[in-house]
């Protein structure tokens, strides 16, 4: 009988001890989140952990492998596969064109941003087969500084690319517009009036030794994080 009263004795204790050692815990996690959030109230406490685990979690846009600051956009631009499947350009999470979409078309794929509040002001495509090159540098000139510009080629872009469309291209920030030949895919992303080398852009070139589609090279593609266009505030 005495060995049967010792047992629930012993269970008691036990889970006085366990209930113990877990307030003294517990009180050492508010104390380092006090520390840590430098307020020591736990209501305070409270939205500032859910705020830290909520901002931790969140997806990566445009399939990348990691999100991107707050001052930045995420975007991924993969180039059309020979004249059969067109590009895609997703940017901030949102495919904008692509063959799924049936919004592309041969020659330079643009989507235009504004850089500044990241709302896509227009997207479409400029045919370098038989579209009108007074037309085409006209648009191209019309971009504004500050505004992004994602491009993707399909098909091929050189047949009626002047120099001078080129140089509207080194002007957003490219290094590789100048090396574009016939049927070469080519992927990038830059800014008006930029002052500095886009890192986001891509070549292939098209050499029938290497070719895997005909005529043309493989894909090419960038994915990425593009800083926002920051306003210079003149002093009077």
């Amino acid at each position: 009988m005495r060995n049967r009263a010792i047992l629930p004795l012993a269970a008691v204790f036990f889970i006085l001890f366990v209930t113990a050692k877990f307030a003294i815990n517990s009180f050492d996690v508010w104390e380092t989140a006090e520390n840590i959030f430098g307020v020591d109230d736990e209501a305070q406490i409270e939205p500032k952990v859910k705020k830290a685990f909520s901002a931790s979690t969140t997806e990566p846009k445009c399939s990348l492998s990691r999100v991107c600051p707050s001052d930045h956009f995420a975007l991924r631009i993969t180039s059309g596969a020979a004249n059969v499947v067109g590009p895609k350009i997703c940017f901030d999470g949102k495919i904008i064109m692509s063959n799924v979409l049936n919004n592309v078309g041969p020659g330079l794929n643009i989507v235009l941003v504004n850089g500044r509040n990241g709302k896509v002001e227009k997207y479409g495509y400029l045919n370098m087969d038989a579209g009108n090159e007074e037309y085409i540098l006209a648009y191209l000139k019309d971009i504004k500084p500050g505004m992004i510009a994602l491009v993707a080629s399909f098909d091929d872009v050189t047949a009626k690319m002047t120099d001078e469309m080129r140089e509207v291209f080194v002007g957003m920030g490219s290094t590789l517009i100048k090396s574009i030949k016939p049927r070469d895919a080519w992927v990038f992303a830059g800014r008006a009036g930029a002052q500095n080398k886009s890192l986001l852009e891509n070549q292939a070139v098209s050499d029938n030794n290497t070719n895997i589609y005909g005529r043309w090279p493989e894909t090419v593609e960038i994915g990425g994080c593009i800083l926002r266009t920051v306003t210079e505030h003149k002093e009077p």
